[in-house]
This record gives structure tokens, sequence and C-alpha cells, in this order.
């Protein structure tokens, strides 16, 4: 049987103003949803603001029954995101900005959860403001040894830099990146590998990584490990939109690397759940553990 994994999600937390109405969103939760799916007891740590919106956060936290225990209130406002749809279902963000989960601070609990932690997950978007980005700083290099620390690179508007990025894979043992992020890292790390498959190889060499997933919308999906790799097709669905799925793919993915399942068998379990997520509204749809 599967080992219950322990599970830590930091980052943005927030309201995702899509054309028919709000839906709650930010990777780190949408994330900890799906591990919490997939049997893992879950955590999202980020903050929300003393206000309506962080008010109505709790209660879908609380209906989704996604622990709240690591949200802080503070007195900025929650986070927003204008959401936009172009004619295949794919988002376009414009990310507001001095918000609460800018400001996500350490505290005492926080670091007695972070040493029960298999898997810790962060992204870029969660650092652009200097004192989440300290938090963040401070967590990973808290961890255990042998904790799986994933970096959903995650690029957003202008909110990264050269040195978020570096630091982020100095940070991290495992990579998640899309076909559009890779040739930014490349640029802003300055890779020499042409073939992206060898540019993935000189990233998983220069940083130690234990693992990287690289997908690429439509045209399929690579897990690549210092000794293996697994590409699968993207199946062909009915797109609603695709907010959330790759949340969805990376927290199956890592639980599945986290449990030692073959690469090739996660990786189809991620790719089955991330292909369902895109049949639905939003990033955390209903369903029953696959």
């Amino acid at each position: 049987m599967d080992k219950m994994q322990n599970i830590i999600g930091i980052g943005e937390l927030l309201w995702d103003l899509l054309p028919e109405g709000k839906k709650l969103g930010g990777a780190p939760c949408n994330f900890v949803y799906h591990a919490q799916k997939q049997g893992a007891k879950a955590f999202a740590l980020s903050a929300i603001g003393d206000d309506d919106y962080g008010k109505e956060i709790l209660e879908v936290l609380k209906v989704k029954d996604v622990s709240s225990e690591l949200i802080q209130i503070n007195g900025h406002p929650t986070g927003t995101v204008d959401v936009a749809l172009n004619a295949r279902g794919v988002p376009s963000y414009t990310i507001h900005e001095n918000v609460a989960w800018d400001f996500i601070s350490f505290t005492d609990k926080l670091e007695q959860k972070i040493s029960q932690a298999n898997v810790v997950c962060f992204g870029s978007l969660a650092q652009r403001n200097k004192e989440s980005q300290e938090t963040i700083e401070k967590i990973l290099k808290s961890c255990n040894p042998d904790t799986l620390i994933v970096c959903d690179i995650n690029l957003r508007q202008h909110f990264y830099s050269k040195k978020i990025i570096e630091k982020s894979m100095q940070l991290c043992n495992v990579l998640k990146l899309n076909e559009d992020e890779l040739p930014v890292v490349v640029d802003l790390l300055e890779l020499v590998a042409e073939r992206e498959e060898d540019q993935i190889l000189e990233l998983i060499s220069r940083y130690n990584l234990r693992l990287v997933a690289y997908t690429k919308g439509e045209k399929g999906s690579w897990l690549i490990t210092p000794h293996e790799s697994s590409y699968e097709p993207t199946p062909k669905v009915a797109v609603k939109d695709t907010v959330g799925a790759g949340d969805s793919f990376t927290a199956v993915m890592i639980i599945g690397f986290a449990n030692g399942e073959s690469l090739k068998k996660l990786h189809r379990k991620a790719i089955e759940i991330s292909a369902f997520v895109c049949t639905k509204d939003g990033a955390m749809p209903e369903y029953e553990q696959f």
C-alpha cells in the first residue's frame, strides 16, 4: 500500500475572476487539492486578507475539505487575478500586486510542519515580493535532506528574474516547466545545449535534479530523470479550460514518484487526471480518487 505523503504547497492563494464568475485559484492550492485527492495529507501555505474575499476563500476550502491550518491572515487584500480565455480555452492572467500572499511569514507552526513534510512545492510567482521570497527560501533550506522539493516554475507576466530562477533551481530537486518556460529558463541560465532534451539533461546535471517534468500541451509531455525518460502523448478530450491542469499533473506525478512507482505508470496517471481537469470548469473539479 502506498505511504500517505505529507505535502505542503507554498505560494499564491486567490480568486481567479473568470468570465463566468470567480473560482478559487493559485497554483499551490490547486496542487494541494489534487494531492489530497490522491490520498495525501496536504496543506496550502499562503496568506489572505481580513476581508470578504478572504472569508469566502476559507468557506470554499472547508467545502473542498482542504486544510486552512497554514493559511495566514494579514493586513493586505486577498489576491485576485483577472483571467481571460482564448478560443481554445487557454487562459491569460492579470495578477494584481501587493496582496496578502506577497507577505507570507515564517512561523513556529510552519517550522514544525516543514519537519514532517515529504514533499514541498513552490514556484517563482510567490517570490515576486521580498517578504514571501525570504520566507520561501527559509522554508526550503529547513527541509529534511530526503524531502522532495518541487519547483513548478510557473512564469507569469514580469514576475520573475534570473536571480529568482537561479536560486529556485539551487533549492529544488524536482522541476516542472512547460514549452513556453523552457526557452526563458535556457536564456536566463545561459545553458549551452540546443536540443530540448539536452537542455533538460543539462539542467539535471547542473542542479542535481532527481526529476524534470516537461509539458508541451497538445504535443505531449516528458518525464526525465538522470537514468530514464518517459514520453506520453496528450489525450484528445473536449477542453472546457486548462486552468489547474498542470497543477493536477504535478500533484499526481510527485506522489507517484514519492511512492516509488515506475516512471511510466506515474506519468500515465498524471496525464489521465490532467486531461480530466481540462474537461471541467475551473482548477478544482469534484472527482473521486482515480
